[in-house]
């Protein structure tokens, strides 16, 4: 990795760089990095469904109504408000903890020190008598993951070449993935066994393990940190005055991705904001779908989390290995037309009434083609970014990209009473023509900054 601020731009479609040999592509997945990724991405999914899904089941059988649970969901917003504090996490040094482990691991740390004392917090305090605690814990689990998130995005970027993204991006989501099964299927196993037989429905001591076990696996983060080198510091320019470092801090980071690209920036910016709009707009209805379609929850649950999740650890791993082999753009075009298409599977599935094999084939093929485009689409967002501002960059590429899509999908169950299932999933698969050609514009003007 290079010390230079700067750097000759070198076009994303290059034809004169010889393939990398599959021998090279597949060790990717044997090096140290790339474990660590996965570690770290294990820290990272961890805490989102404890302040989302398995909470509002807690919250619910604590006897909390079901509109006060809607309303704790906007702890959420801290995810998409990230870009913030963003700057913070990119320039701002930690007293003792930054010249001990250095910038990149001491927010990391520092962020998981918060997660791992809210979850502690929310363990001990029991909903049904004081709810306000609860909720101010959620928010500093929110607070922190999102925080981590910006942290570990930058030191993905900052450990290793951009050829490697893609690579370190399916390890991470691989992580992310098993924490998310292990904090919502995990967690309820852990509470349903440490309930007393003959006891109350609800009983505060075993979501309070549930939640302790929860708060001691964030420590596999933590010790992933400890041991783990931080990426070549890059020196920042010292800062005059209060003035020069918000500048630096604030309005550099934006100022310098539309420096670099110019008019280029609208493009990346505009494909950023609707590559992912097929799976988003369909994703809102695909569980109601599945209800008027006949099937049961346990036939739902099953195919989601075996082969559904199967299927996306799979397709993380091609989209990284063929990111490697024949570069960024092109997977990232397999990937929107596998995302479009995937949504016609589900049109097609509308046809067959209840069958369980056919819901099986189109999850498989579905989340494949989900794991290929995210792993394709976080190299590309990792390649857009300036070391030197990569937390700030990223958290705003990352926060944008689901901007239009979800409000879009506000839409959806509206656009499926009026015109059906079938035509709904067709036109979430129009969605993404704009999308194909995006990226093939993109493919063809766009450079990226060498780091």
């Amino acid at each position: 990795m290079s010390d230079k601020t700067t750097a000759s731009p070198i076009p994303l479609a290059a034809p004169v760089k010889a393939k990398t040999a599959w021998r090279d592509v597949w060790r990717v997945y044997t090096e140290a990095a790339t474990f660590r990724m996965l570690l770290l991405g294990f820290s990272a999914g961890l805490p989102l469904l404890l302040v989302f899904g398995t909470l509002s089941f807690w919250l619910r059988e604590a006897g909390i109504d079901r509109t006060t649970i809607g309303y704790l969901s906007w702890v959420g917003l801290a995810y998409g408000f990230k870009w913030a504090w963003a700057p913070l996490v990119d320039r701002l040094p930690i007293p003792l903890l930054t010249r001990w482990l250095g910038r990149r691991r001491s927010w990391l740390l520092l962020s998981q020190l918060i997660i791992v004392t809210a979850l502690v917090a929310m363990a001990l305090t029991d909903p049904s008598v004081a709810l306000q605690p609860v909720v101010w814990c959620a928010l500093a689990v929110a607070i922190g993951s999102a925080t981590q998130d910006i942290a570990l995005d930058a030191y993905r970027i900052e450990s290793a070449d951009v050829e490697r993204q893609a690579a370190l991006a399916a390890s991470y989501q691989t992580g992310y993935r098993i924490a998310m099964i292990w904090a919502g299927a995990g967690a309820l196993w852990i509470a349903a066994r440490a309930e007393v037989t003959g006891g109350a429905v609800y009983q505060h001591g075993a979501w309070q393990a549930a939640y302790l076990v929860m708060a001691a696996s964030m420590l596999l983060g933590v010790a992933t940190v400890l041991l783990s080198p931080e990426p070549l510091r890059r020196e920042l320019p010292p800062s005059k005055n209060a003035a020069d470092w918000l500048k630096g801090a604030l309005i550099e980071p934006f100022a310098d991705f539309l420096r670099r690209y110019g008019k280029q920036a609208l493009l990346i910016l505009a494909l950023i904001a609707v590559y992912r709009i097929s799976d988003v707009v369909m994703g809102i209805m695909a569980n109601p779908f599945y209800v008027d379609m006949g099937y049961t929850k346990d036939e739902v649950a099953s195919v989601t989390k075996v082969f559904g999740v199967i299927m996306t650890l799979v397709g993380a791993f091609v989209g990284g290995a063929l990111a490697m082999r024949f570069g960024v753009m092109r997977v990232l075009m397999l990937g929107a037309v596998l995302s479009a298409g995937s949504n016609l599977l589900f049109a097609w599935l509308g046809s067959r009434g209840h069958d369980v094999n056919a819901l099986i084939v189109v999850i498989s093929a579905d989340n494949l083609s989900s794991g290929i485009a995210s792993a394709a689409f976080i190299g590309y967002l990792s390649g857009l970014t300036n070391v030197n501002y990569s937390a700030t960059q990223y958290a705003l590429f990352s926060s944008m990209m689901l901007l239009l899509p979800k409000f879009l999908a506000g839409y959806s169950g509206q656009y499926v009473d009026a015109f059906g299932y079938s035509h709904f999933f067709t036109a979430t698969a129009l969605l993404g023509v704009p999308v194909l050609l995006l990226v093939w514009l993109a493919s063809r003007s766009n450079t990226i900054q060498a780091k």
